[in-house]
């Protein structure tokens, strides 16, 4: 299988599978009732219509099996709607009154804040080693003579787009504690579109990607990146990742009962498997900085 390779501080090598993040590869209809009292919207690039099936058993989260479990917590209809924007789902999909979000975190908060949506997180999602965090990983060139994030003076920095901290905020935020200066940004909407751009640059060329570290996985399991093409030198600070948001029209009640649901997924072992999940959800509690 590719890799990418990783230089660790002692200056060896160790090989890290890396994922390529790229427009989603399967598309799915919505699951549950049209007329459901609850729509759940998710947009988390985990989410099986919304990822691909290249590296077995990542990036296949079923949250039609969250729903199910919602339906006997809550004694209500829940549809699911699977999208890569908020603005995207409410645009093809009757979204109901009641709506819940699960995505990057980041994410949903830039995309309801275009939309005017009033929305309050109150759960994250842990990954599969209990973290509720991701952090966006700087990229150069196999052979490219920079060993870590302090050799980045006067390089090139392709980022993601502002909504994206972990490749946008996060990043920027390590360069300038570190004091490194470097050229303008390019922004790029994809980790596959960043990696190939950091490859195919000319050698002379001072250049740098930053990937999230939820995509590390994917890139090499859809082909984007070859063996020795890449290699990593250093990650941004952590930043939340997969959060549950809901629509004002949840009272104090309703929240606290559907956050209380949620933290008892942990409960359910086919339901941690089914989301990929080490611990299920946790009652949100915002990083300090």
């Amino acid at each position: 299988m590719p890799t990418i390779s990783r230089r660790t501080a002692l200056g060896g090598l160790a090989i890290v599978t890396f994922g390529a993040m790229s427009p989603a590869l399967f598309a799915s209809d919505p699951y549950g009732p049209k007329d459901a009292e609850i729509t759940l919207v998710v947009t988390d690039p985990l989410a099986l219509p919304l990822a691909c099936s290249c590296v077995q058993g990542y990036a296949q989260r079923k949250y039609e099996k969250l729903a199910e479990y919602l339906k006997l917590k809550l004694r209500k209809s829940v549809r699911v709607v699977w999208a890569d924007s908020i603005e995207k789902a409410q645009k093809d999909h009757d979204l109901g009154k009641k709506t819940i979000f699960i995505g990057k975190d980041s994410v949903v908060r830039h995309d309801t804040k275009k939309l005017s949506l009033e929305v309050t997180p109150i759960a994250q999602l842990t990954d599969t080693k209990g973290s509720v965090y991701q952090r966006g990983v700087f990229v150069v060139r196999f052979l490219d003579p920079a060993a870590s994030i302090v050799d980045l003076e006067g390089y090139k920095v392709l980022c993601g787009p502002e909504k994206c901290d972990e490749k946008s905020a996060a990043p920027r935020g390590k360069l300038k504690e570190l004091e490194i200066e470097t050229q303008a940004d390019e922004i790029c909407d994809t980790c596959a579109i960043a990696a190939r751009k950091v490859i195919e640059s000319p050698q002379s060329t001072k250049v740098v990607g930053v990937i999230s570290s939820y995509a590390e996985r994917l890139l090499t399991g859809c082909g984007t990146i070859e063996k020795n093409e890449l290699r990593i030198i250093g990650e941004s600070e952590e930043v939340p990742f997969i959060s549950v948001f809901v629509t004002s029209s949840f009272d104090d009640a309703e929240k606290k009962l559907l956050t209380e649901s949620l933290t008892t997924v942990k409960e359910t072992k086919a339901l941690l498997e089914a989301l990929e999940s080490k611990e299920g959800f946790l009652a949100y509690a915002q990083k300090a900085n």
